[in-house]
């Protein structure tokens, strides 16, 4: 039997390296990875590379040209542009274009906190959210009229050994949060800490995601791929000052307190998505991926990104003009408390 066929476009990032790892221990596939070789070496063996930049198209079908796939997936489209070009370059040429979309997508503000596939898109706040939707959209457009064999695939906050998931942080990352919290220091929390949000590792995702790859019930459709565990983000920074053996200092500040007094992109990715409670339904993908189990809780999963993080200096990006932010609106607020006092 003639082993499937995959290319991932992409490939290393927090998503697409699980997957990749784990699809490469399945003998029915053969994985290809196209990418600008940058990551590379951390790539399993078996898994064969073609050196290219996506974003030329005219090498990019020169370094594909003559070859055919029974899955394609784009894990780095970002713009309607790109998936017009991804268009160009499969139609005709894979039997499924697997799609990374994002859950940022759905309705803001929230009609109602379940989240399905079914929930509206519609994001005022965050251009990404925005752009995610317009790419949706072209896609399930060239399904209806010229049998494009799109799957759109919504994960929400996934994370890896390699980065901490987090609400507020600065541009370098969420490494200079740990550090705050290492050193006794307070650590922002937005809004009052009781919204409901959910974290899900990569490998969980990749589980979820390896079986929807070449299946047909998934052919038009939009699956939205996260963890089923509920979790407030006071408890996910209590587990997370847990894992280090440290007291969470947690220090509550309003969402739009924080968009208001930054330039970061707090309007975007708070109130535009981690300020509400949403709460997601996988019925649909466990109908598709029968037997599909999410069992890394996340005070497990987060126990191992520490370690990992802990123990590799090169994760440890410092980012002094973040640190520096929290300590004024810190400052600022505890100076505005004492006006009434």
């Amino acid at each position: 039997m003639n082993k499937r066929t995959a290319l991932f476009i992409g490939g290393t990032g927090t998503i697409s390296m699980a997957i990749t790892r784990l699809l490469s221990t399945d003998p029915e596939w053969q994985l290809y990875v196209l990418n600008r070789g940058n990551r590379n070496t951390a790539l399993p063996e078996n898994v064969k590379t073609i050196t290219a930049d996506i974003n030329d198209e005219k090498a990019a079908a020169k370094a594909l040209e003559g070859m055919t796939f029974d899955v394609v997936c784009d894990f780095i489209c970002f713009e309607k542009e790109q998936a017009e070009r991804d268009v160009r370059l499969f139609k005709g040429k894979t039997r499924q274009y697997m799609v990374i979309s994002s859950a940022s997508a759905y309705q803001k503000p929230l009609s109602s906190p379940y989240i399905t596939e079914g929930t509206p898109l519609s994001n005022p706040y965050w251009l990404y959210s925005r752009k995610k939707i317009a790419i949706e959209e072209y896609l399930i457009d060239c399904y209806r009229k010229e049998g494009f064999p799109v799957t759109i695939i919504r994960p929400s906050h996934t994370y890896d050994e390699r980065n901490v998931p987090l609400g507020v942080h600065g541009r370098n990352g969420s490494y200079q949060v740990i550090k705050r919290m290492l050193e006794g220091k307070p650590v922002i929390i937005h809004g009052d800490g009781t919204a409901l949000w959910t974290m899900t590792h990569n490998s969980d995702f990749a589980k979820g995601f390896v079986g929807l790859m070449g299946n047909p019930h998934a052919i038009g459709e939009a699956f939205q791929i996260t963890n089923d565990e509920s979790l407030t983000w006071n408890q996910i920074y209590a587990t997370i000052a847990e894992a280090l053996g440290v007291e969470l200092k947690a220090y509550h500040v309003t969402s739009s307190f924080l968009t208001a007094t930054s330039d970061y992109d707090f309007e975007g990715s708070l109130i535009g998505d981690k300020a509400n409670t949403v709460i997601f339904c996988n019925d649909k993908l466990k109908r598709a991926v029968p037997g599909l189990c999410m069992n890394v809780r996340f005070e497990q999963g987060i126990r191992k990104t520490l370690q990992y993080i802990l123990s590799h200096p090169e994760c440890q990006k410092e980012d002094p003009e973040f640190d520096a932010y929290c300590d004024k609106v810190i400052e600022a607020l505890e100076a505005a408390k004492k006006l009434f006092n």
